[in-house]
């Protein structure tokens, strides 16, 4: 049996609250399709292959959350256009520290036909890395999480 999921939205978690928010992997792997340049709910119907109410409901969902804007659609009066707001566009920082984690963990050597490149030079980005204020990189041990003084 298929239960209610629980609502993280009064979390004092970052992490609980981002998941309230796109916890679902098809809403990220609608927003990874919104950075390709996808914006009609046809395009991410046909590049996702998702059944059409699962993506209506994470269409609006993201709209709700203000990760997505619905515009009309300049060519055609029956569509509308799914763009990314600025707290959308954040996003790709996630996005990439998942590919690049799922690139280390989830395929073998040679087997992943893409790579994330700059669009200027081409070249594959940087291995993302958590980072001090003063600068220094830090690893999992090297951090903590602190009730903040109120």
């Amino acid at each position: 049996m298929k239960g209610k999921r629980t609502d993280m939205g009064g979390a004092q978690c970052g992490i609980a609250r981002s998941l309230q928010a796109v916890g679902d992997w098809w809403s990220l792997l609608i927003v990874r399709e919104a950075f390709k340049g996808r914006r009609r709910f046809s395009e991410f119907q046909k590049s996702l292959g998702l059944a059409k109410n699962i993506l209506s409901v994470r269409l609006r969902k993201l709209v709700e959350e203000g990760i997505l804007t619905v515009e009309p659609d300049p060519d055609s009066a029956l569509s509308r256009l799914y763009l990314l707001t600025p707290k959308g566009r954040q996003l790709c920082v996630i996005l990439v520290a998942l590919w690049q984690w799922g690139e280390e963990h989830c395929f073998a050597p040679g087997e992943l036909d893409y790579d994330i490149v700059d669009s200027l030079h081409g070249q594959p980005l940087q291995k993302l890395e958590l980072v001090a204020g003063d600068g220094r990189p830090l690893n999992p041990q090297q951090f903590r999480i602190e009730a903040r003084g109120r």
